[in-house]
């Protein structure tokens, strides 16, 4: 019964994994065609118009990013690795790849809002603000978690130690293909003294 419910488990991240990449895929195939429209010369738009699409490809891009990431995320957390979200460290591991992306794409959403609004509507960077102090508190609030997370895992050794293992076992998988053979080098035999005569 435990190994069917963790074969359906298996079965719905698989499934979650291959939404995150269909979606983001998705994203990026729509960034394309808005770049496309907006380098296009034939295109009858302005240069306010073409700027606006360039931003538009930006920020689909960055939330296919999201997708993407996520995907590998839960790929290598939970079916690659079977990890059970139990141990400090590997919480740690989980959220820290998470909040990376996260962060980052709020931080390039701030950007693209705010040269947007600039010129559009300046009364409304404080939202575009707003999202920048997001990111930032989010990466605070990180911060103080690794601090708070670095001293649980002190009390926890062997957990740490496991996780070391795990990523090892796992880098070795990955590094499966043997490297090259080298041809051995030929030994020379060193050259007969003449007979004395």
């Amino acid at each position: 019964m435990t190994r069917l419910i963790e074969r359906l488990f298996a079965a719905g991240y698989l499934a979650v994994i291959a939404l995150f990449l269909f979606a983001g895929a998705a994203l990026v195939g729509l960034a394309a065609i808005e770049m496309w429209q907006a380098l296009v010369p034939s295109q009858s738009m302005d240069l306010r118009g073409r700027f606006d699409s360039v931003l538009d490809a930006i920020g689909i891009v960055t939330i296919a990013l999201v997708a993407f990431e996520l995907a590998q995320t839960v790929f290598e957390e939970e079916v690659r690795r079977e990890v059970k979200i139990s141990g400090p460290t590997r919480v740690r591991r989980f959220l820290s790849r998470f909040m990376v992306v996260l962060v980052v794409a709020l931080s390039i959403e701030t950007l693209v809002a705010v040269f947007r609004l600039l010129h559009e509507a300046p009364e409304q960077l404080p939202y575009a603000a707003a999202i920048g102090a997001t990111a930032a508190l989010l990466l605070v609030g990180w911060g103080v978690f690794l601090r708070l997370n670095r001293s649980v895992e002190e009390l926890e050794p062997e957990a740490m130690a496991a996780a070391k293992d795990e990523d090892g076992d796992v880098e070795a998988d990955a590094d499966e293909t043997p490297a090259p053979k080298k041809p051995a080098a030929r030994r020379r035999t060193p050259p007969k003294a003449p007979a004395a005569g």
